[in-house]
């Protein structure tokens, strides 16, 4: 079963930089080297165990659609789950009607030259982005999330992340196949949308679709199409809400 959310996904067009902007937003960042698919990354590790990839492309990838966000400048782009059972868990998805790959094997070569390896699932469209990738490690969990999960913002752990959908029901049903415990509906008047909220161990997914055809959610779907939108963070000290030009394009909150 979805057992967490393993990491949220923040494309950007150049990798230092983006380093650099997240560094002076208060957090520690770690590099995290290159994949074998044409992609170098830094990794935002949290106390709970949950992490943010801030991840660029080496190359053009003009098909992929993680690149294509990018030139919409969307920020976060998709979310991992981790389960305790991946198999299972696909044949639980395809079974609902998602469009699911077979796992696929991933590697990422550390700065220190050590190789992590792990297997992703991958929905296909239209479910990319609105439902997570799947991952099974391979190498230890703990040799892929830095050991550096300490932030000057405060920063603990992953909270929320929303996610903007045509069809909250419809996803929700989707994620029932995969998660324990029932979706429950709500409202998010500040965003003009309502929809259902996905609790999977530690941590909280609202699937919302617009209540208006003015408002953020709306605007959301116009502009980017369904995927994620902001994810909350749990902290010490004050809330604090950055400024998504300053993070390339990221909805993040502290509370």
């Amino acid at each position: 079963m979805f057992k967490a959310i393993d990491h949220i996904v923040i494309v950007v067009a150049e990798l230092e930089a983006a380093i650099r902007a997240y560094a002076d937003a208060g957090f520690t960042v770690v590099r995290g080297g290159r994949h074998n698919i044409g992609t170098h990354n830094a990794l935002i590790a949290f106390a709970d165990g949950a992490y943010i990839e801030l991840i660029a492309f080496l190359n053009p990838v003009p098909n992929h659609p993680w690149y294509a966000a990018l030139a919409r400048g969307n920020g976060i782009v998709d979310f991992c789950a981790q389960t305790d059972d991946l198999a299972a868990d696909v044949g639980r998805l395809r079974s609902s009607g998602v469009s699911i790959g077979d796992p696929n094997p991933m590697t990422r070569k550390r700065p220190d030259g050590f190789e992590v390896k792990w297997v992703l699932a991958i929905p296909s469209a239209p479910f990319n982005g609105v439902l997570p990738f799947w991952i099974k490690d391979e190498t230890p969990r703990d040799e892929r999330v830095p050991r550096e999960r300490t932030h000057r913002n405060g920063a603990a752990g992953l909270k929320t992340l929303t996610v903007m959908v045509e069809d909250a029901a419809a996803s929700a049903r989707y994620f029932g196949a995969v998660v324990a415990k029932s979706p429950s509906p709500i409202e998010r008047v500040d965003l003009n949308a309502r929809g259902f909220a996905i609790e999977p161990g530690p941590h909280r997914i609202e699937l919302l679709t617009p209540a208006r055809s003015q408002g953020p959610a709306a605007e959301r779907l116009a502009t980017a199409g369904q995927g994620p939108y902001e994810a909350v963070l749990r902290g010490s000290g004050s809330p604090r809400t950055f400024d998504p030009a300053a993070l390339m394009g990221a909805r993040l909150r502290i509370e």
